[in-house]
């Protein structure tokens, strides 16, 4: 038995081979918008996405939340070290830095370094083939600090004059972009698809058929890290606008099988902001029954709502 969570309400609701990973609600606001964190466990064994939502983060009026999608043996460690820690020390880096987004650029920056040193540093933790994924997003009034790891992915929910339209707020930082792969090129990684997936390529060491890691960014991963994997993060800023309405967040077993305006109108037409991110989970799990030769996926979202859903619907 797992939890789905609604960090507006803190109510928990149980749903069979579902998990909840974890919200942080301290009420404070006059008006709390809901978000809803569902996770749900595949085929593959452990766990080993987390998440969280930080609905007053450091101060009034701003908001973090994050996905993470750990892989290898002591990827679920990882993934769960990574959404404990990450929060703490990208608060701290805040504290020193200037108000705009060159500030707030350097500490996630900063924090993200300290994060994977952390996690290098764990002596009873091997992570030479194990690290996770991280996408996270700052909410800072009406700007958006977006740091992204990986690739689980962010998306933007806009309402349209007649449509959600959904806008992809991170990159897939995956060896196939053509800048990550000559970095890793040129520490001597190697970038090769296998001959049964030629659409993915894969990392490998420069003189070992291991580890084949699909991404290009990642905390841990220490085997890889001489050889062009990196945990410095992509980030970016966005002004919110009138029209945007919620964001996404979530893991890769969400958008290996939906595509973006799939699930931005599946949040649209949700019975409530509670129900969203349940609603995404359980799309992406009938979606993976049409792909019977591959392992259902472990499936993890965050849905923050910029707006109440009822205003917008009107």
């Amino acid at each position: 038995m797992g939890i789905c969570i609604s960090a507006a309400s803190s109510q928990i609701r149980h749903e069979t081979k579902v998990t909840a990973i974890c919200t942080t609600n301290e009420l404070g606001f006059e008006e709390q918008r809901p978000d809803s964190v569902c996770s749900k466990q595949g085929n593959k064994g452990i766990n080993q996405d987390a998440a969280f939502v930080y609905q007053e983060y450091g101060e009034q009026g701003r908001a973090l939340f994050g996905v993470f999608d750990g892989h290898g043996t002591n990827g679920h460690t990882v993934s769960n070290m990574a959404k404990n820690r990450l929060p703490p020390l990208l608060l701290s880096a805040m504290s020193k830095a200037e108000t705009n987004f060159v500030g707030w650029k350097e500490a996630m920056v900063t924090a993200f370094k300290v994060m994977d040193k952390e996690i290098k540093l764990q002596e009873t933790l091997d992570c030479s083939f194990s690290g996770t994924t991280a996408v996270i997003i700052l909410k800072q009034g009406e700007d958006l600090v977006i740091a992204n790891l990986g690739d689980s992915r962010a998306v933007m929910g806009r309402v349209t004059d007649d449509d959600i339209e959904a806008v992809q707020l991170t990159t897939d930082l995956k060896p196939g972009l053509p800048d990550e792969a000559e970095r890793i090129r040129n520490c001597n990684g190697r970038v090769l698809a296998l001959q049964e997936e030629p659409h993915i390529q894969r990392v490998w060491l420069p003189n070992e058929d291991a580890p084949g890691l699909a991404m290009s960014r990642a905390f841990g991963d220490f085997a890889l890290k001489e050889h062009g994997i990196i945990a410095l993060p992509d980030v970016s800023h966005r002004r919110l606008a009138p029209d945007d309405h919620f964001i996404v967040l979530a893991t890769d077993g969400i958008w290996d099988v939906l595509s973006n305006n799939e699930v931005a109108s599946i949040v649209s037409k949700a019975e409530s902001e509670e129900a969203a991110a349940k609603a995404v989970v359980e799309a992406a799990t009938e979606a993976w029954k049409r792909y019977p030769a591959s392992k259902l996926d472990d499936c993890t979202v965050v849905c923050h709502f910029l707006q109440n859903k009822r205003q917008w619907e009107n």
